[in-house]
């Protein structure tokens, strides 16, 4: 089954929505700038809400390996996702250095699609030891939770090559409308959705939520 991530949770009344829809993952953005921002505290008492088999992704955006590693452990994440100069593969320092403070955590790096594109893809060494790699339709001023797609055409030869070698998660711009022709074009092992789910920035669309989800349950079956 794909793997599907709601992110931009900012309250239980959401995350319970999320969890009755089917969803396998529920993500907590801890970086001030974002409009879905949320305090360690609160998420930490949605966190303790939660059953234990989803997934609780934090999600970083150049933070260090220490700050990171005391925010999983004090909000309980089962994960995290790293956006940023530090998400790219190229701090493979610092990422050892996450796995060594919290080694039971999921750690997946962000690549955008236009680094893809441009043959940029994680070595080796930095591949070592991740869950997956995420990749999404950031910009330099906004580094997700745009609402946009990425060209998924310039995208796919380099995904493809992408998902021989480790899981890959799409996100940017997904919704219930789109996110099949997604999983038909990249067959990815999760997806991952933020605005194409949401009322207004962080708060969730309870149909939204729910169509989202029964959209990927649909197209597993034709791909």
């Amino acid at each position: 089954m794909t793997w599907i991530k709601i992110c931009g949770t900012t309250n239980l009344e959401d995350a319970q929505t999320a969890i009755e829809a089917g969803a396998d993952a529920l993500g907590f953005v801890f970086y001030e700038r974002s409009p879905r921002t949320i305090d360690q505290t609160i998420a930490h008492d949605i966190v303790a809400h939660l059953p234990a088999n989803v997934d609780k992704i934090g999600v970083f955006v150049d933070q260090s390996a220490d700050v990171i590693a005391q925010i999983a452990d004090k909000v309980g994440l089962t994960g995290v996702q790293l956006h940023g100069k530090r998400g790219d593969g190229s701090r493979v320092d610092e990422l050892a250095a996450l796995r060594a403070h919290a080694s039971g955590l999921k750690v997946i790096p962000v690549c955008q699609a236009r680094d893809l594109e441009e043959g940029v893809l994680l070595s080796e060494d930095a591949r070592r030891g991740f869950y997956a790699v995420l990749v999404d339709s950031g910009s330099n001023s906004q580094i997700g939770g745009t609402g946009k797609t990425f060209d998924w055409g310039k995208a796919r030869e380099a995904i493809q090559s992408l998902s021989l070698i480790m899981p890959v998660i799409v996100a940017g711009g997904l919704n219930s409308n789109n996110v099949g022709e997604a999983m038909n074009m990249f067959q990815p092992y999760g997806v991952d959705v933020v605005s194409g789910v949401e009322a207004n920035p962080g708060k969730k669309d309870p149909a939204k939520v729910r169509a989202f989800v029964q959209a990927v349950r649909r197209a597993e079956t034709s791909v």
